[in-house]
């Protein structure tokens, strides 16, 4: 793909990600289980990619565990935190534009006899709090909301979150997926108790991620087997993945605001020209929000087919979260946000990356007004 712009969907991986992870797959290829020292080689490389993952976000590298992406870090979280914790209770609460591997968790657990409540948002995407304050019971156990949304970008209020939720005894799960990459988070600074990851979202391998769970709070496998990552996850460690994964954070970490400062500007030029076109709205906060990601609504254009018509020109954009990529049903976080039912299959997502260029921003818009009518 010539122009690429569904970096919330995933992102390409760096060329110095792969080149980290090569020597994991034909060198280096003992199972980190084994005691003899090729084993203990992988072993060595896995906790070593801990501690720095757990430097960068500021926690304990006892409180990182490994999984294959996002959606398993989420199910671990929510399931595991509710059934260690459910002789406290069977209320969690969440909010209603989650990721769904947020929402559908919360509906399974529903099924098994928990109770779940689904905070409304602004037009913005933004929770009220005195809602969530009033929603909290004594039998409340978890909070999960999402650090930054993966179709609007808007940034929700994590600390102020955490706060309420510790005051009432309540432990707090953020996913933090689309943020991380994106913005700079420190786990103690906000308060935060859990929280999963997915390397794809910042120019890693596909298939791996991790979960962090504070010390002290109790959560239940969901992967019965052997005793890998403390007997919380078992299977055998991808360690060249993980391996990626921690080059990734690393790159990434080691330049953000140099790189969150060039993508805004290619998503601020994108929006001052499309914005100047009597059909397009751009929706949600357009202040706080994650510097990659711009969602706009072209008044009459079907979305479907205005992807389809981009992809005939080489243009890559998303009419939604890639998670839901398929289903004939309107995203339900536009929904949330309150955008106009004839609006719903006439929106769609731009994201930006690092490998974006000016040019490429030109063409797109050029391609948007053309297939798009604009």
């Amino acid at each position: 793909m010539k122009y690429y712009f569904d970096n919330s969907a995933t992102t390409r991986l760096d060329d110095e990600v792969l080149n980290e992870m090569l020597p994991y797959y034909t060198e280096y290829y003992g199972n980190a289980s084994s005691i003899y020292k090729l084993g203990q080689k992988s072993k060595n490389k896995i906790e070593s990619v801990r501690n720095k993952i757990a430097e960068i976000l500021n926690t304990k590298s006892n409180e990182i565990y490994f999984t294959s992406g996002g959606s398993e870090s989420n199910n671990l979280a929510i399931k595991g935190i509710m059934h260690a914790n459910i002789f406290k209770g069977k209320h969690l609460i969440t909010s209603s534009i989650e990721h769904p591997s947020v929402l559908n968790t919360c509906k399974s657990l529903e099924e098994e006899g928990f109770e779940v409540t689904y905070l409304a948002v602004d037009e913005k995407g933004i929770i009220n709090l005195e809602s969530l304050k009033k929603s909290i019971r004594k039998d409340t156990i978890l909070v999960s909301v999402m650090l930054a949304n993966n179709e609007i970008g808007t940034i929700e209020p994590i600390k102020e979150i955490s706060n309420i939720c510790h005051q009432n005894g309540v432990i707090f799960h953020t996913d933090a997926v689309q943020a991380i990459g994106n913005i700079k988070l420190d786990i103690k600074e906000l308060g935060i108790d859990s929280l999963s990851l997915s390397s794809h979202k910042f120019y890693g391998p596909k298939g791996i991620g991790a979960l962090y769970v504070r010390s002290g709070i109790k959560f239940k496998p969901l992967i019965d087997g052997g005793h890998q990552e403390r007997e919380m996850r078992a299977g055998t460690e991808n360690v060249p993945s993980i391996v990626g994964m921690g080059k990734a954070l690393e790159l990434v970490y080691s330049n953000l605001d140099d790189k969150n400062k060039y993508i805004k500007g290619l998503r601020d030029y994108f929006e001052e020209n499309i914005k100047k076109l009597p059909n397009v709205i751009i929706n949600g906060d357009l202040n706080n929000r994650l510097s990659s990601i711009s969602n706009i609504t072209i008044k009459g254009v079907d979305s479907n087919t205005l992807v389809i018509g981009l992809d005939m020109r080489d243009v890559a954009i998303s009419n939604g979260s890639a998670c839901q990529s398929g289903s004939a049903l309107p995203s339900h976080v536009l929904k949330a946000i309150g955008i106009r039912e004839d609006y719903l299959k006439s929106t769609v997502r731009i994201s930006f990356g690092k490998y974006n260029t000016k040019e490429e921003v030109d063409y797109l818009i050029k391609s948007l007004k053309e297939v798009g009518k604009c």
